[in-house]
């Protein structure tokens, strides 16, 4: 199906790298629903278009219901789900409650697999089958100190990825797209002021951080034709990653 008749939904798509992610479809020529739990102020917008906001907590499963259900009332199909919402804030392992880790766990893995399975059902009955692109994160392939339920749900959306697509294919691909660090409204809560941003994007190899758009870019190839045979991979986005902290400790062959 042309990228100008698709029907995209980009979870938690309203700020962060989710309004990104919803521009880039915009732009892509797709008609893009978005949700939260609060309606935003601005809505993402390209091409003269805006994106259609649904309200529903992820975590909610009549809300989820009701999510599904309006799409199908105003757009009768649905051909790619960008599983974006989640997050977390610093915390640490020993310090967090037992449920403040469930709560991480829930809206970072449990809630994109229930999402998906009831995308899913739409897209095994509808011409054309579908894309799931659920977006993990860097920290689910190396240590997150601070996030450490994070990264682990992380972890399982990357495992989950694999095993949907084999178990959805051929109708349905399922993708997974692992940003590093990325700039966003939030990056002070996390590198605090504008020295401190400039001084993690200097630990990254390309000299800065990701935009939201990078992954939005990412996420409309990898639900268009072209990536027609990438299913069950994961693409990681971290500007060539981190620099091994033995570069900096060694005293020669410094490159």
């Amino acid at each position: 199906m042309a990228d100008h008749a698709r029907v995209v939904l980009v979870t938690g798509g309203a700020k962060g790298v989710g309004r990104g992610v919803g521009e880039r479809f915009l732009a892509a020529g797709a008609r893009v629903f978005v949700c939260g739990r609060e309606t935003p102020a601005e809505l993402p917008a390209a091409g003269g278009r805006a994106a259609e906001f649904i309200p529903a907590d992820v975590r909610d499963v009549q809300a989820r219901d009701a999510l599904f259900a309006e799409i199908l009332a105003r757009a009768g199909r649905l051909d790619v789900l960008v599983n974006n919402a989640g997050g977390a804030p610093f915390a640490l392992a020993d310090k967090a409650s037992p449920r403040f880790h469930e709560a991480i766990v829930q809206l970072n893995l449990l809630a994109p697999l229930h999402l998906a399975q009831k995308a899913n059902a739409l897209m095994q009955a509808q011409d054309g089958g579908g894309v799931i692109v659920f977006v993990a994160s860097i920290g689910a392939l190396r240590p997150s100190p601070g996030t450490a339920a994070y990264g682990a749900a992380k972890a399982g959306i990357v495992s989950l990825t694999q095993s949907l697509a084999v178990e959805w294919a051929p109708k349905v691909r399922v993708v997974a797209v692992s940003p590093g660090l990325v700039r966003t409204e939030q990056s002070h809560l996390h590198y605090g002021d504008e020295v401190g941003i400039a001084a993690v994007a200097a630990t990254v190899p390309l000299g800065r951080l990701a935009t939201p758009g990078d992954i939005g870019e990412a996420c409309v190839w990898l639900a268009s034709p072209a990536a027609a045979y990438a299913s069950g991979t994961n693409l990681v986005l971290h500007g060539g990653g981190e620099r091994p902290a033995f570069l900096s400790a060694a005293q020669v062959n410094k490159p």
